[in-house]
């Protein structure tokens, strides 16, 4: 109630609705932490298929070579998984939502250059905090703010950027042939894939004048 409300506030204590949008807050950062360490697992796996050595791992990932080795050992005591294709034509939802989460951030750094803030910067930035999840609304979401960003220096962004995100939307309005469970479960998982579609992606825009 607002009499409640203003009671809690003015005796020097949080409103309800206080407490919950901090801890909200602490549980975003929360929950990306894990999610950004079971990635960086599942990572792990991946440069080890790519027959990178342990020490280049730990190296990379900031990590012990004995948590590296722990982390591999544990990979290879499970089934085999075939090679990850690391080719941008593929057209599946995860990857395609990689390619777009890249794009937007090459986007976003580009408006930074000429001094302007772009439609899809807030989200891209969200994203990045895992305060923005992939849902089908949020994808949505970002194909329209990247539309209107290209849309709005068109002239001055690579041509490149909007072939692809033609590509992308064309891939993502269209759902890809249904897989069986066997090749769905010999896939790396969803975020992973989206971390190496948008790294991908990010690599191969041009990086020149439009």
């Amino acid at each position: 109630m607002p009499g409640e409300q203003d009671t809690q506030q003015t005796s020097g204590t949080l409103t309800g609705e206080q407490a919950e949008r901090m801890l909200a807050e602490m549980n975003d950062v929360i929950r990306a932490g894990e999610e950004m360490r079971k990635l960086r697992a599942e990572m792990i796996k991946l440069f080890a298929d790519f027959g990178w050595t342990q020490d280049r791992i730990a190296q990379l990932t900031g990590m012990s070579q004995p948590a590296v080795s722990k982390q591999v050992t544990k990979y290879k005591a499970g089934d085999p998984v075939p090679p990850t294709s690391l080719s941008l034509d593929q057209h599946d939802a995860p990857w395609l939502e990689g390619r777009l989460w890249g794009l937007a951030e090459e986007i976003s750094e580009r408006f930074e250059s000429f001094d302007e803030t772009a439609r899809c910067a807030r989200y891209v930035h969200a994203v990045a905090r895992g305060k923005k999840r992939f849902t089908p609304q949020n994808v949505d979401e970002l194909r329209r703010l990247v539309e209107e960003d290209l849309r709005a220096r068109r002239a001055e962004l690579p041509g490149g950027y909007r072939d692809a995100y033609d590509e992308i939307s064309r891939g993502l309005d269209v759902p890809a042939k249904a897989m069986t469970t066997a090749t769905t479960s010999a896939l790396a998982s969803p975020s992973v894939r989206r971390a190496l579609a948008r790294q991908i992606q990010r690599d191969r825009l041009p990086r020149g004048d439009a």
